[in-house]
């Protein structure tokens, strides 16, 4: 089921992914494939004649091989159980079990639509919550709704239009740096406003001239994070905060790199206005596969009234209640968010607390900084904080990567933020330890070492080869029988 990894000397991981190799069978055969059995279905249905029907087929296979089946797909994909998964910007944290425990309780499974009165412990537990992130991002309320980081942006943009229409303000723009998340600039698209891109200075900051010149009355919003994409900290961004303000704008701060703050520096003492937190990165909840996820929003007190609907507050009698803000942009999504990863999130700053959260902060940054320094590739911008750009130089980056899953690691993300030259974005986290992180910086050294042919033929150690990134973009087969016709 495995095959050696690369014959290297700097090597040192040792994991590789396990492939199906009947020669019968291209891959692992289904479920159905391996066994099906008929089941007669019995008894008088209510449901129409054209809708039933009188038996299924069924795989019908003992425990071990359906222990076995699914073991063996488990090793075949790589996962952050596996090894590092050093993903920059993307904050791929290992998911602690206790918090899975505590969402799985019995008491966690509460009906959305129940009546308050008849969950009190739910709503005791969001309330506790938005006051948790309040205070960890500096912000005077927070509503707990949006169902991910970038629905979070898109809400916390329409807070910032309901917020300047309301005050009669008609503004057209939105600036954005070109280093920023794409995510960035299609909020702000999607929310109707023209976008200005910012060009960074030399350093890979903020350049304050540019952003000067860009500023005007029709500015609506800064969309910054901090430290920035490069992980470089916007030591202006007092500065940058004032200039925003002075045009009579706001400043929104894109949660993706909380993880290098946390207990140290709040965006809300820094100026920003408005914030999302991707507590399913910052708090280790689940992260990837496309959920779930949940992108909490933070405003200072003049944006409360304008948040998503509905928050929760504590009555005089101290019940808690759901509500609506005054000025609300309304609901962006049913009922109140993703309850389970907001459970999970729960779970995990309590279990921490502020020494644990800014321990981590810390462990982060110096991961990331240890990481940089050992590495052969050049990076050409720092001091940083919790990830760093690489440049992959003359190789391409993208074989990079690939290269990379044959020595037992995850690769970290490629070709972006596209102001360094075939980028190697690269967060450890704070998770991994110092063997851990020699690791990768063995795997990062020894392809930098290697020929373009090794480069070209990569990845031969993995369950499935190179595939090919443009018909799987464009023609991408949603289902194993899609698979199997074409095969």
């Amino acid at each position: 089921m495995t095959e050696n990894s690369p014959d290297h000397e700097d090597d040192r991981l040792g994991y590789t992914q396990a492939r199906w190799t009947d020669s019968e069978e291209r891959y692992e055969p289904l479920l159905a494939e391996k066994d099906t059995t008929e089941v007669e279905i019995g008894g008088d249905s209510p449901l129409p004649d054209d809708l039933t029907r009188d038996s299924v087929e069924l795989p019908s296979l003992s425990e071990p091989e359906l222990a076995r089946h699914y073991t063996r797909l488990s090793q075949m994909s790589y996962g952050v159980e596996s090894g590092p998964f050093p993903l920059g910007s993307c904050t791929m944290k290992y998911n602690p079990k206790f918090t899975e425990d505590v969402a799985a309780l019995p008491a966690a499974g509460v009906h959305p639509d129940r009546s308050d009165e008849t969950v009190q412990g739910t709503l005791e537990l969001m309330y506790r919550l938005q006051d948790y992130l309040g205070r960890i991002g500096g912000m005077d309320a927070v509503t707990l709704q949006p169902p991910a980081g970038a629905a979070g942006e898109y809400a916390g943009i329409l807070v910032a239009k309901a917020y300047h229409e309301a005050n009669g303000n008609d503004r057209s723009e939105v600036i954005v740096p070109d280093s920023a998340h794409g995510t960035n600039f299609a909020t702000a698209a999607l929310a109707g406003y023209d976008v200005l891109e910012l060009p960074s200075a030399e350093d890979g900051r903020v350049d304050l001239d540019a952003l000067e010149a860009a500023v005007s009355d029709d500015t609506a919003a800064l969309m910054l994070t901090n430290p920035n994409t490069l992980g470089c900290f916007e030591r202006d961004i007092e500065e940058i905060a004032s200039v925003v303000h002075d045009a009579g704008g706001l400043l929104y701060y894109d949660g993706a790199n909380l993880n290098a703050l946390l207990g140290r520096a709040r965006p809300g003492d820094m100026g920003f206005d408005i914030m999302h937190y991707n507590v399913h990165k910052t708090f280790a909840t689940p992260h990837g596969g496309g959920g779930p996820g949940a992108g909490p929003v933070g405003v200072a007190e003049r944006l409360a009234p304008f948040l998503p609907s509905p928050r929760v507050r504590r009555t005089d009698d101290g019940a808690f209640e759901l509500f609506e803000p005054e000025q609300t942009v309304g609901k962006v999504h049913g009922f109140q968010g993703n309850w389970l990863v907001l459970v999970k999130t729960y779970a995990y700053i309590a279990r921490l607390g502020d020494p644990g959260l800014a321990d981590a902060s810390a462990k982060a940054v110096l991961n990331a900084n240890y990481l940089a320094a050992q590495i052969d590739y050049e990076v050409p911008f720092g001091p940083f904080h919790h990830e760093f750009v690489a440049s992959a130089g003359e190789q391409d980056a993208a074989d990079v990567a690939k290269r990379m899953l044959d020595y037992g690691v995850h690769p970290p993300t490629t070709k972006w933020p596209e102001i360094v030259d075939e980028a190697l974005m690269t967060e450890p986290t704070e998770i991994e330890n110092k063997r851990t992180l020699d690791q990768l910086a063995a795997a990062f050294d020894a392809v930098a070492a290697e020929d373009e042919e090794a480069l070209d033929a990569a990845p031969q150690q993995t369950a499935a080869r190179r595939i090919d990134q443009v018909a799987a973009a464009r023609t991408p087969r949603l289902s194993w029988q899609a698979l199997d016709e074409e095969s």
